[in-house]
């Protein structure tokens, strides 16, 4: 099985567009030690020849062009097999409406992310202009299933879909916390039996979740923050004036941070897994930079920091 990092940023990418912290001026000064980064997506396969991808960023278009094994044999084609969403927010499925040309498409979901993306969506009418345009397989977690290609193969591949906790996306805010709105997505490759765990958003600890990662070979984590206030002190407006909308504590946001007392890279450091990988970075992470004190706990951890292009054989 490969796994290749098509976009390893939270959504906004790195740098983004109207932001003008530290970490996004010195990228686009080429002052800074880091990588721009596109929105957070994989894509996995086990033949090399069908690929899933998990996530259909906004940036899907470039992060496809950006990767020849992705680009069309034929007049009319993609060795795209499936899409996979881990939730329903939509730095994780925006993509898919980018993906229109006629092409059918197959995607992975739980029923809760697939009513997010479909129910009051008139934007969704693109995708069904004629039958079959999507086909929607429904992911209910804690029960495996394969994954096939467009003509129903199996494609050596097996996903089980894990409720993390997690919120409702933003544009369905009035959906309850059921717990198909998040989950962790467990992929194992049938003939090797080799298991690639993404976990792209995670909003704190699961102590029943600690098992399940030990025994994959293979983890991407949520990295969106180092710390609670990350976001909040960008704006140093204090208590007297709330932030600005979007600059909130990672709780709110549903993301566990990595550093601290408590944080994620507590839990990482400790799992007895090959390689993990931290995913979904946001633009403010101090990780970002190669040369941080917070990139240095990180390596010394044993974890390492996705960037667009990195590949993981398994």
């Amino acid at each position: 099985m490969l796994a290749r990092v098509l976009g390893a940023a939270a959504g906004g990418g790195f740098p983004q567009w109207n932001c003008g912290c530290s970490n996004c001026r010195g990228v686009r000064e080429g002052t800074l030690r880091a990588r721009p980064r596109t929105q957070a997506a994989l894509a996995v396969s086990a033949d090399l020849r069908n690929w899933f991808l998990f996530g259909a960023s906004p940036d899907v278009r470039a992060q496809i062009e950006g990767f020849s094994a992705l680009h069309p044999r034929g007049a009319r084609h993609s060795p795209i097999a499936g899409i996979v969403l881990a939730h329903g927010d939509l730095d994780q499925c925006l993509g898919l409406l980018d993906l229109r040309e006629g092409q059918p498409l197959t995607v992975y979901a739980t029923d809760a992310v697939r009513r997010s993306f479909c129910e009051g969506n008139a934007l969704y009418q693109t995708l069904e202009r004629f039958p079959g345009q999507v086909t929607w397989r429904e992911l209910v977690p804690g029960r495996a299933m394969a994954l096939t290609d467009a003509a129903g193969r199996e494609s050596g591949l097996v996903i089980e879909a894990v409720p993390v906790p997690g919120k409702p996306p933003l544009h369905r805010r009035e959906a309850s916390r059921e717990p198909g709105n998040t989950v962790g997505l467990f992929v194992r490759e049938t003939a090797r039996d080799r298991t690639l765990a993404y976990l792209p958003s995670v909003a704190g600890p699961v102590p029943a979740l600690e098992p399940l990662l030990a025994g994959v070979d293979v983890l991407f984590f949520d990295g969106t923050f180092w710390s609670e206030d990350e976001l909040v002190r960008l704006d140093p407006g204090g208590p007297a004036r709330p932030p600005p909308p979007g600059l909130r504590p990672a709780a709110a946001m549903a993301h566990w941070p990595l550093g601290g007392e408590g944080g994620s890279l507590e839990l990482l450091g400790r799992l007895p897994v090959h390689r993990r990988i931290l995913i979904h970075i946001n633009n403010t992470n101090p990780i970002l930079r190669e040369d941080s004190p917070e990139h240095g706990l990180v390596q010394a951890a044993g974890v390492e920091v996705a960037w667009d292009g990195m590949e993981v054989l398994l």
